[in-house]
């Protein structure tokens, strides 16, 4: 799947995936405002052995397909710990 990335410019750490071909059109309004002015990081060919650096590509994948957008909080405020 074609994907691009986004940086929130308010938000420290926070990145939103999206499926290229529907940008942000299922992405809700509140998480838009409350992540604030985004700036492209790049477009990605995301498949579910491409290596990531804070989440595994399958479930990135389940979410962009099941809810057309994936956001990547710090780690410290998502309780994650990197994927190995």
């Amino acid at each position: 799947m074609q994907c691009s990335v986004y940086k929130s410019l308010s938000k420290k750490d926070y990145f939103l995936f999206v499926p290229s071909a529907e940008a942000f059109t299922r992405v809700p309004a509140g998480l838009a405002r409350l992540l604030g002015r985004l700036e492209k990081v790049m477009d990605l060919d995301l498949h579910a052995g491409r290596r990531l650096a804070q989440a595994q590509a399958r479930d990135v994948l389940a979410q962009l397909e099941a809810q057309g957008y994936y956001l990547q909080m710090p780690l410290d405020v998502a309780g994650a710990t990197p994927a190995s």
